[in-house]
């Protein structure tokens, strides 16, 4: 039978924070369950904080560089809060090909912000993903987790501005 590690504490009170918890000890503590412990974190909370990359890097007992490595390097994983709403660009080749390169400029020209950013006012954010898996509906985009099948520059820049002038009126 394996111990568990001494346990760390909680960063805080939150209730989220059983749940990354309730991973770690599922997985044993152990160092190979790191992405899956940032899945859960990143689900969680939205982003990846200084403070839950400490906590996971202090809880499974790797150096934070190696934790900073790993959610740097996965797309999936953001250090940044998430605006109110994602738009999510493929730049995989079915998609460049169709014309994402154009959905992305479109995007820029509207939000005034380039993938991996979110807008000043916190929302929209802008990802560029390398595939989405969805290359027979190329180009696509997807607004909140709804693909745009075929997406055309204008198409996808009122569903931006839409985003942008919902809570201006």
């Amino acid at each position: 039978m394996q111990a568990y590690p001494e346990s760390v504490p909680l960063p805080s009170s939150d209730k989220r924070w059983k749940l990354v918890e309730a991973t770690m000890r599922r997985h044993g503590h152990k160092a190979s369950s790191l992405i899956e412990v940032l899945h859960t974190v990143q689900e969680s909370f939205g982003y990846l904080d200084c403070v839950s990359l400490r906590f996971v890097a202090s809880s499974l007992r790797l150096p934070l560089s190696e934790v900073y490595g790993v959610a740097t390097y996965y797309h999936y994983f953001s250090l940044k809060p998430p605006g109110q709403h994602t738009c999510v660009v493929c730049m995989g080749t079915g998609c460049y090909v169709k014309g994402s390169a154009n959905l992305m400029k479109a995007i820029e020209d509207v939000a005034h912000v380039t993938a991996g950013e979110t807008t000043p006012d916190g929302k929209v954010s802008v990802v560029a993903a390398r595939c989405i898996g969805s290359c027979s509906l190329s180009p696509a985009v997807v607004f909140d987790g709804e693909v745009m099948p075929k997406a055309q520059p204008e198409g996808v820049k009122d569903q931006i501005r839409r985003w942008l002038d919902h809570d201006a009126r």
